[in-house]
This record gives structure tokens, sequence and C-alpha cells, in this order.
């Protein structure tokens, strides 16, 4: 059997990841009827995911993703094509989810740098 790998680092935190597989968990459920079990754990949770032809599991932690995904025969076939689209997928919705939180970094930067002095403006 074919299997997928794909590892994606990331400085989002826990809770945000948690965020990010909930709604990777909701399209692969949407798209592909792919029903979906959380396990909430202290450090890390994990995704683990199944249907006809496909199974495996999506480790989630604070600095990375893990997904380990093992197809049958029949969708081993499209293996490439399946993982494209999961890539895919995540750089996507880690893409959209760096976005805020870099906001907020610049915003948090831009109200603790000092403003730049003021001057008269000169008259000729």
């Amino acid at each position: 059997m074919p299997d997928i790998r794909i590892h994606r680092e990331h400085n989002l935190g826990l809770d945000t990841a948690r965020d990010i597989a909930q709604a990777w968990a909701e399209d692969v459920d949407r798209e592909f009827d792919m029903a979906c079990e959380f396990t909430r754990g202290k450090t890390s949770d994990t995704v683990s995911f199944k249907r006809t032809g496909v199974s495996g599991t999506l480790t989630v932690a604070g600095d990375h993703f893990d997904l380990h995904a093992k197809l049958g025969i029949l969708l081993g076939v499209f293996a490439k094509r399946i993982e494209e689209h999961i890539q895919k997928n995540l750089d996507t919705q880690l893409a959209q989810a760096a976005k805020p939180a870099k906001a907020a970094a610049v915003s948090k930067a831009e109200g603790t740098a000092k403003p730049a002095p003021k001057t008269a403006a000169r008259k000729r």
C-alpha cells in the first residue's frame, strides 16, 4: 500500500495549530466524506481519519504537523495527486493562520517603538 508522509513546521502555537487541524478535518470530511476523530493531548493532538481506501493520522503540535496516510490499492494509483492536494490544503491553512499572527506581531512591535521626534517646519 502506498504511503503519504507530510511534515510541516510552524511557529503558531498549539491553540492555533488545533484550529487549523479542525478546519482541515472539516474540509476533508466535506470534500471526501472522511470520518475524523480527535484525540487531545497535553503537548500534541492526533486527528485520525478514515474512509474506504484511505486511513491515517495527523499529529498536531505547537511547532509542527505530521501527516501519515495509507492508501489502498485503488487510490494508490492517485497517490501523487492526493499528496499534492493535501499539501496545498495544509499550506493554504498555515499561510492564512500566519497572516494574523504576523500582523499582530508587527502591530505589537509598532506599538512599543518610540515615535520619531517632531521637527519644526522651516519657513522660507
